[in-house]
């Protein structure tokens, strides 16, 4: 999105036709891919304002995302979240944008329940801030999980964001991270070794720089 914007008019005429001529929408995410058990989710705030600058606020969005996916910690769901058929297998919940990696039966599901759990924050978070009309989402974005290994790269990649986007040292030392439920569950051995198997090395280059 922001290097569309230092296109030429000509130059971002040819980009819509080309996005057009794939079936895809002019200017939004293209999500081509719906037929996969496993997805990375990634949502950002738009322009990448920092709107989830508190601890409060991340765990408000933890709470919808939970409420409208359902819990992967207890493994329980709302009677909403029951028609959704998602689970939630890893999550990072950063100040300007977050990810989630899912397990779906019904990919047609997500941009509802994106929609939703937008719409509500969107509203609370301008009424609090005492502003009108601030967009504070841009949309969504999925990559299809394609193998095992595809799989536990995604699960170290969320885990290490915070590292990677300069916030903490450690990825221990970030709260709204499913690492703490992982090392809960299956203890620090696990992880380590899971990191050593599963290296992320050059993963999210170009796209969430």
């Amino acid at each position: 999105m922001y290097e569309y914007h230092k296109l030429t008019d000509e130059q971002k005429a040819e980009l819509v036709e080309y996005r057009l001529s794939r079936g895809y929408p002019p200017h939004s995410p293209p999500h081509p891919v719906r037929d996969k058990e496993f997805y990375l989710l990634t949502a950002a705030c738009y322009e990448h304002k920092c709107h989830l600058y508190s601890e409060s606020r991340r765990q408000q969005l933890l709470e919808m995302i939970f409420n409208n996916f359902g819990d992967a910690v207890s493994n329980e769901v709302s009677a909403e979240a029951l028609t959704t058929n998602c689970k939630i297998c890893a999550w990072v919940i950063l100040p300007n944008h977050y990810h989630l990696l899912v397990q779906l039966v019904n990919f047609d599901v997500l941009s509802e329940l994106f929609r939703k759990i937008h719409g509500v924050l969107s509203r609370q978070w301008n009424l609090e801030d005492n502003v009108t009309k601030r967009k504070i989402w841009y949309r969504w974005s999925d990559r299809a999980i394609r193998s095992q290994r595809h799989y536990y790269t995604t699960l170290n990649y969320i885990h290490y964001n915070p590292v990677k986007h300069g916030l903490v040292k450690s990825p221990y030392d970030w709260v709204e991270s499913s690492v703490h439920w992982y090392l809960e569950t299956y203890e620090r051995q696990w992880l380590r070794d899971s990191w050593v198997e599963y290296p992320i090395r050059d993963y999210g280059t170009n796209w969430d720089d």
